[in-house]
Formats: structure tokens, sequence, C-alpha cells
């Protein structure tokens, strides 16, 4: 694809999701062509779809954005469409949903007056691009696509927050940094991706950290409501966070809230390594209570020299609402950093000879990368998963 068709359906599909209910229209066309034309596709999918679309806006934002960099958009779709073998997704389907997304785009535009022969051809273009790479990554995995697993421990940390530890059948291959997908038996279906917060290691075991999400569908249920013994299934692993030993870089940490997790397994799998590149890592939360792992973190560093915890508070108090706990605050909170964590990072410099790590929300992700660029970061240096 040359640059003009790339600038011109990156204009295009800004301009539909930045439009008053732009995103909800163009999805609900994809679905409603590719259900017409693949009745039997319905019934893969959970009956509330609201998760399915942002990530579909998502994965299409991911592509434009990398279309200089086909390689990574490849591997990227490549691992989406082996994720997809949990719902029962077959190569031979994704030629259905290129047509259903191009559909889509052309009804959409047809409908605001703006469609075109140039339109029609760029979209082709980026349709046959994802169908074809998807099929590709569909064929090319034989593995299971997903392991059944038992709770055996669940823990309350914060009235919201929720530790669960669970043990798979078999061990499952992911690598410390990734994300799988979960599903509970409260809510069949509902596929909602997780980072383990342990390396994977020879017992099956898999830790999950869990913060509720006021209104969501899933983690209110895994807070509120996991029981020991419960059967949960976990499907392949995704993303490419991984610290790169051979580039001969010092690393970047920064994580918030349950945002920890893929950060926290790689500090412990590097724990168990001789040597390692120095590593800074930085903690976030909105109240003192929300560093709820920093004291396990700071262990860690007593053993690591490489290893230096900076935890981060907006608020130097937790809320009046969070009961007093009833021991001294975790050993090296003394020396927590005031203020908007992106802002924290980028006080101390641009951080240009790192490898950089950011996990967290999307819109933490998003704000720490900015005020990381405006102090001159390399842009290529920073490393966040789509999800």
């Amino acid at each position: 694809m040359d640059a003009r068709s790339a600038a011109l359906v990156r204009a295009n599909f800004r301009s539909v999701i930045e439009s008053p209910s732009g995103t909800e229209r163009l999805i609900s066309a994809f679905y409603g062509h590719l259900f017409a034309e693949n009745p039997q596709l319905r019934e893969l999918f959970p009956p509330a779809m609201d998760m399915q679309a942002k990530r579909l806006v998502t994965a299409i934002q991911y592509v434009l954005d990398h279309l200089e960099d086909w390689g990574r958009a490849q591997k990227f779709l490549e691992q989406l469409a082996r994720d997809h073998r949990k719902y029962g997704v077959l190569p031979g389907h994704y030629d259905a949903a290129g047509r259903a997304l191009l559909a889509a785009f052309r009804a959409y535009n047809y409908n605001n007056g703006g469609w075109n022969r140039a339109l029609e051809e760029g979209w082709r273009d980026i349709t046959i691009l994802i169908s074809a790479s998807m099929a590709i990554g569909a064929n090319s995995d034989k593995s299971r696509p997903f392991w059944e697993a038992t709770v055996v421990g669940h823990r309350r940390v914060l009235e919201d927050l929720a530790i669960v530890r669970l043990q798979t059948d078999s061990p499952i291959p992911y690598q410390a940094g990734q994300y799988v997908p979960i599903v509970v038996p409260q809510r069949p279906k509902m596929w909602r991706y997780l980072s383990p917060a342990i390396p994977a290691n020879p017992y099956g075991e898999i830790e999950f950290h869990i913060r509720k999400i006021r209104g969501g569908w899933v983690s209110p249920a895994i807070v509120n409501e996991t029981r020991v013994g419960e059967k949960w299934l976990v499907a392949s692993p995704l993303g490419g966070l991984h610290v790169d030993r051979d580039a001969g870089r010092d690393v970047l940490l920064i994580g918030a809230g349950t945002g920890i997790a893929p950060l926290r397994a790689q500090l412990i799998e590097m724990g168990q390594r001789g040597i390692n590149p120095r590593v800074h890592f930085f903690i976030g939360g909105r109240y003192p209570c929300d560093l709820y792992d920093v004291e396990n973190m700071w262990q860690l560093s007593q053993s690591n020299p490489w290893l230096t915890i900076v935890p981060v508070c907006e608020q130097k108090t937790n809320p009046y609402w969070y009961p007093h706990p009833p021991a001294d605050p975790p050993y090296g909170m003394h020396r927590t950093l005031i203020g908007n964590l992106g802002a924290v990072v980028a006080s101390f410099g641009a951080w240009a000879d790192r490898q950089i790590q950011i996990a967290g929300s999307a819109r933490m992700i998003a704000d720490t990368r900015r005020a990381l660029i405006a102090v001159g970061t390399p842009e290529q240096n920073i490393s966040s998963d789509p999800v």
C-alpha cells in the first residue's frame, strides 16, 4: 500500500471513531454483514458484544498505526487469530470477516456521502491484509486452544481487588510479560484478558491480580464470587512485553494498579538469573493503598541490587473510606513520590538509553507515553500491549 492510500484510510478511520456514534454504527454494520452471511458464527460469541466491539476497533487502529512496519502488524494479527481459536473460529472464517469489514466501511461512508473509488481500493487492500494474516496465524498453531484451571486460592487484598491463584491441568507455555484470555463459570463465553503476575512454572501454577470495574460484567464476579475449587478456562498466551537481555540497555518499567502484573512477573523471572540489566520500576496509584504489592517488590529489590523500586502516589494519604491498617506502612513507603505517575517519571529526564515498558489502564499508558515523548524519549523505545 502506498503512502497516499495509507494516509487516506487512516484519516477515514479517524473520522469514523471521532464522530458521534460512529464506532457503534461501524461495528453494528460489521457484525450485521458477518452474521447475515454466516449465521452460525453468532453462536460462537457471548450474548453481550460490547467488549468485542472495543477489541475490533483497537485491532484496526493497531494495524493502521503499523502499516509501515508490517512485520509487527502481521505478528499481532497472527496472535489475534490464534487467540480466536478459543471461540471456535476457523481459518476459513477470516475471508468472510474481511468481506464484512469492507462492507461495513462502505455502508458507513455511503451513508455519510464520503465513499469513493480511492477509499474502496484502500480499505479493500487493508481488509485483505488483515484476513490473510489472521488465516495464516490460525493455520500455523496446532497447540490446544485452552486449558482448564482450578482455583486454589482467593485473597481479597482490598475491597475492590483480589489475588487469585490457580493450578492448570498442565503448564501453560506463556512468557513472563504476556497476557492470557480467561473465562469464569459465572460468565460463560465472556472471555477477558489478564496478565499472569508470576512466571510460568512446571507445576502449572498461575496467579492473577483483578480489580473490580464498576459496571463490569466479569471483574465483579471474580472479586466477589470466586471460590476455591472453581474451574476456569485459560486460553493461549498473547502479547509481547519482554526485556531484551541482549540489547545492552538498562530497563525502565512503569506500572499502575493491577497493571503491574506483567512487569512483576518479568522481575520475578529475572530474579532467578545471575546477571541482569539495571531496572527502575515506578509503581503508581492514586492512594497509598493502591500500592498493594509494593512490599513484595521492595523485598525482591533487597536481594537483587540491579532493581530499584520507586513508589508514586497522587495523594499522600488513603481516602476516608479506607480502613486504617493495623500495622505500619510497608517498608520503603516513606520514599513515596507524590504526583501524576507519568509526570513524575518524565521529571527525571528522557530515559533515552532505556528499554521502556508501560502497563496499566489505556488512559494511563497514553498519558505516560505522551509525557515521556514530550521530554525527548524516543517513541520506538516505549513498549505496551494493545489491550
